[in-house]
């Protein structure tokens, strides 16, 4: 049989690792800034761009996107080579993709600060940058299939079906939700609104944790683990049914993100009822890589490497039981809202994606440059570090997420809440939130280390650029070869048949929960008396899209006494028919905004933004002051209001025309309204009409006023 010569490319996978940990250090700098934020406010230092709600998705963006997506590229590249015996299929393609993906990352780092954003989570970036993710994420998927197909090796191993499905569902997830409407540049609206815009923005943001933080890295857990510790996978068979059977029920969790909210109640059992199930095959996968490990345990206790992989698989599994624990809808009405979800997603994050992409750093970096790790000690010291740094950012997050929900739901003796002010709730954990930063601290403080240890070891080393490698040809089998007793054995031969079955599974879900959302009215039952936006609130609401109040607000009076004696009725899904995008939060690190509409006094609000320690005595918000001084363009009015009569919004015909100067009419008039009532705290006080303070409390103003209205109409009032 013939032998061919070929290399593999190594500088791509070395660029890769190097961006990986370069973004690691950034976005977790960013997220021990946003932490200490939260009980230290200034340290935004009076700055729009460096305050908690703009840089908390570039936070998570930045350890999402770039941490992890370039610690997928620079596994994936590595082993796909060696898995299919095949240099990767074009340079350029794998260069493309490099720079591609930079690229996006310092775009979405510059718009998401400077405010530009859909405001919906995990999928902020606007839709320019998500054609730019689109193309690249394509020029992957062709770099990757490619290699697939001119593989010298018949059988794709485990990994590859996990790197396809990988590649599959997040093209689908991403398209699907980022459909929208451009106004400019920058600014679009989704086609979605309210309930379906929820439903759609879940369904993408549970399976990116799937299919971007899960199925990714369980790919790279079946390459990297064997070859760390020198062992054979566990189980062929279990792997078989772990790959299939995850990836067809994963699909269809999302809406357990939405629990007890206005989407139908049929979608959240059904969300319930899968993400339950999800335990069997989540931890199958766990047990397949402890499983590995067996009769190499000793090794465990000498190399940093195993180290890391075993607390990551093990961290995987507890995330994975805990996640299916919190989708029971008992235990939901407690964790949601509050800091548990956040210590869950962390354990995930931290321990999971974090301590496997270490692993594989100090493992791959030496094989790279052809050298030995600079120093083990170091690197011990990392483990030890980073893994005391994930205990003190978990522990006291879920202290505080059962403290929060605790507070929140107790009545006294006579049935009044016992915790009005919610701000008595948010003090409470403030001690909590001291204790977690200082768990983040340590845990940047590992990678600081990581990063300085593999620095000198490439010092030491050098890099071996294309790696010669020989193997036999791929010949083409006959009919009679081609035939397999194990029918999946056959499958695994069959990159293009693989890939369109792994479609298949991960449409099913997502259709079987769309169809009936979108096509069935009986779903979203409209409020009559639920109108349109005006030009002047629809200006504010996209301003309270772009500060990013959504991270720590909701918009969603679920229907529990605890938050109807506190906020008013519950929500329904008729008053968000024309919200683009929808707004309900997932976090509530201040009070639910459902029902804030003429709670307050416009002055009220000009104080509290300005200054909020002036309405709410120890406020731990930070000051809004450059939306008293910046103002809104008012050019761009008719141009949202003629996109928002595309996507369905009843506004009258040639309604754009006339929109400014309503605008202009109901900012003047709460413009002179705050004048007037401040004017005797302060004689000099000016308030702009077109500033984005008066948009901004017009639309607080609206905020679930309007079956107000249809209560009052029904009363004869």
């Amino acid at each position: 049989m013939a032998v061919e010569s070929f290399s593999y490319d190594n500088r791509i996978v070395r660029n890769f690792a190097i961006a990986t940990a370069v973004w690691g250090a950034v976005g977790m700098l960013v997220g021990l800034l946003a932490a200490l934020q939260l009980f230290l406010p200034e340290l935004n230092f009076g700055i729009g761009h460096t305050t908690f709600s703009r840089i908390r998705p570039v936070h998570t963006n930045g350890v999402i996107f770039a941490f992890v997506g370039n610690g997928i590229f620079m596994g994936v590249y590595y082993s796909l080579q060696r898995l299919c015996k095949a240099r990767m299929y074009s340079d350029t393609l794998s260069a493309i993709n490099f720079w591609g993906w930079q690229l996006i990352i310092l775009a979405a780092v510059l718009t998401l600060t400077s405010g530009y954003t859909t405001g919906k989570e995990y999928a902020e970036l606007e839709w320019p940058i998500d054609i730019a993710i689109a193309i690249v994420w394509i020029v992957f998927g062709w770099n990757m299939i490619g290699t697939i197909m001119r593989r010298r090796e018949r059988h794709m191993y485990v990994a590859i079906w996990f790197y396809i499905a990988t590649f599959v569902t997040v093209t689908v997830l991403h398209v699907v939700n980022s459909i929208e409407l451009p106004v400019t540049f920058l600014k679009s609206y989704p086609v979605y609104a309210g309930v379906q815009d929820a439903l759609v923005q879940w369904w993408y943001g549970h399976n990116a944790v799937a299919f971007f933080l899960t199925t990714p890295y369980l790919g790279l857990m079946y390459y990297f683990l064997p070859k760390a510790a020198n062992r054979p996978v566990f189980s062929y068979r279990l792997s078989i049914v772990h790959f299939w059977s995850l990836i067809f029920i994963y699909i269809w969790a999302g809406p357990h993100h939405l629990l007890y909210s206005s989407l139908p109640d049929w979608a959240q059992s059904l969300g319930m009822v899968f993400s339950l199930m999800l335990i069997a095959p989540s931890w199958g996968g766990m047990l397949n890589g402890l499983l590995t490990l067996r009769g190499a345990w000793d090794k465990v206790r000498d190399d940093p490497v195993l180290k890391f992989m075993v607390v990551a698989v093990t961290a995987y599994g507890m995330a994975t039981f805990e996640g299916p624990m919190l989708s029971i809808k008992s235990v939901n009405a407690i964790s949601h809202f509050t800091d548990w979800t956040i210590a869950h997603v962390h354990v995930g994050a931290l321990g999971w994606n974090g301590f496997l992409t270490f692993g594989i750093l100090y493992w791959l970096i030496p094989k790279l440059y052809r050298t030995q790790l600079f120093s083990r000690k170091l690197a011990e010291y990392h483990f030890w570090i980073g893994f005391l740094g994930i205990l003190l950012y978990a522990v006291p997050l879920y202290f505080a997420g059962i403290t929060q929900s605790l507070m929140w739901k107790q009545f006294t003796a006579d049935g009044v809440l016992q915790y009005g002010n919610f701000l008595e709730t948010v003090l409470q954990i403030v001690p909590m939130y001291v204790t977690r930063a200082v768990g983040g601290g340590l845990y940047l403080i590992g990678v600081l280390l990581m990063a300085y240890n593999l620095r000198m070891t490439v010092k030491q080393g050098s890099l071996l650029q294309n790696e010669e490698a020989q193997a036999p040809a791929l010949v083409d089998l006959t009919h009679e070869e081609e035939g397999h007793p194990y029918r999946h054995r056959w499958l695994e031969r069959k990159p293009v048949q693989f890939t369109i079955l792994s479609l298949i599974a991960i449409l099913i879900g997502g259709i079987i929960e769309f169809v009936p959302t979108f096509l069935v009215k009986s779903n979203i039952p409209t409020i009559a008396s639920v109108r349109p936006y005006t030009p002047l609130e629809l200006e504010g609401r996209d301003i309270y899209v772009a500060e990013g109040c959504y991270n720590c607000h909701s918009q969603m009076v679920r229907p529990f006494r605890s938050e109807t004696e506190r906020y008013g009725e519950y929500s329904k899904a008729g008053e968000y028919v024309y919200d683009h995008p929808f707004q309900w939060g997932s976090k509530r690190t201040g009070p639910d905004l459902h029902r804030v509409g003429g709670k307050y006094p416009d002055a009220w609000h000009y104080n509290h933004m300005i200054d909020p320690t002036s309405t709410s005595y120890g406020s731990l918000m930070p000051p809004f002051p450059w939306l008293a001084t910046d103002m809104i363009d008012v050019r761009v009015i008719p141009s949202k209001i003629r996109v928002m009569q595309q996507l369905g919004v009843p506004y009258p015909e040639g309604y754009d025309a006339d929109a400014i100067d309503d605008l202009n009419r109901q900012a003047e008039t709460i413009a002179e309204g705050i004048v007037t009532a401040l004017r005797s705290q302060d004689p000099d006080i000016t308030v702009d009409r077109h500033a984005k303070i008066v948009a901004l409390i017009a639309y607080l103003q609206r905020l679930g006023t309007d079956i107000k209205a249809q209560s009052a109409a029904q009363a004869g009032m």
